[in-house]
């Protein structure tokens, strides 16, 4: 399949999120030479709002999804959310990589349960208040994860 993407990852998250974690996360990711769509880098003020976002979810290979209280409170991040699963129903391969920040089984249960991690599932990377520790954690699981892709 002749497949191109301007981005490797898209970043779906919550602005209360950004300053501790996604913000990080993007830089680090960008360091480690990944094409990321991030709305602060890739977003312009008067920009059409919605179709942005669609072209950058279109336009990725991954979505790093950054499952927070905040972000189910939000109604944006839940419908990036669905774009990203339903662009991997329709295409037939994985391209969420979701993230845990200060959220649990039971949180996720209730408001995601297709995001329930499986043995043989989508990786998952979770994290409790250590924003640090989880940027370096997650920022190596998503380079595996295109490398992976990259080799397939």
């Amino acid at each position: 399949m002749g497949e191109t993407h301007s981005y490797d990852v898209f970043i779906s998250h919550a602005s209360e999120d950004k300053d501790r974690f996604v913000r990080p996360l993007a830089e680090a990711l960008r360091a480690n030479d990944l094409a990321v769509w991030f709305d602060e880098w890739d977003l312009e003020v008067g920009d059409p709002l919605a179709e942005r976002i669609n072209e950058g979810l279109a336009q990725s290979r991954f979505g790093v999804v950054v499952l927070s209280p905040a972000f189910f409170a939000k109604k944006w991040p839940p419908a990036e959310l669905q774009a990203l699963a339903m662009l991997e129903l329709n295409d037939g391969r994985e391209r969420l990589l979701p993230v845990w920040l200060d959220v649990g089984s039971d949180d996720i249960a209730a408001v995601a349960p297709l995001l329930q991690p499986t043995t043989s599932g989508t990786p998952t990377v979770r994290y409790r208040s250590s924003p640090s520790n989880a940027t370096a954690a997650t920022t190596s699981s998503v380079a595996t994860s295109t490398e992976t892709s990259a080799s397939r």
